[in-house]
């Protein structure tokens, strides 16, 4: 089994950025307990910060792989393009939020993405992840 997990803008942070709601541990540190996790997992991690390279990221995956695990961050909320690079792939994709994007500002309450996803899992911190790759066992 094959997951791309694919992060947007300012994930790269993690660990950085927020940590009373993002944590304190970087993806790259919790990508690494993940493979661990699932060895029988072929797991693929992936960021930008740029719209169009996360659209790239997703058709190039999108049917080949057997799910995508992706935290768009704020273009969760903006991104008509990212919602039909998902609808355009045969791979089922999870969105996934660290945090609990209605627990915020309202502007949080609307996703783009959420119509084309095959499931949304959301403020369970870097545990989403965890139950995103567990959806597709």
């Amino acid at each position: 089994m094959k997951i791309c997990i694919i992060n947007g803008p300012n994930l790269n942070l993690l660990g950085k950025r927020e940590p009373e709601v993002y944590g304190s541990e970087t993806f790259e540190d919790y990508f690494e307990t993940l493979k661990q996790k699932f060895p029988n997992i072929e797991l693929s991690y992936y960021q930008s910060n740029i719209e169009g390279e996360l659209i790239g990221k997703i058709q190039e995956v999108g049917f080949s792989f057997d799910g995508i695990i992706l935290n768009a961050g704020a273009y969760t909320h903006t991104s008509i393009g990212l919602g039909d690079a998902m609808k355009a792939v045969t791979t089922p994709v999870i969105e996934v939020h660290i945090s609990n994007t209605y627990a915020r500002e309202s502007f949080r309450h609307q996703s783009y993405l959420s119509g084309n996803a095959k499931g949304v899992i959301l403020g369970f911190g870097l545990k989403s992840y965890e139950l995103a790759i567990q959806s597709f066992l």
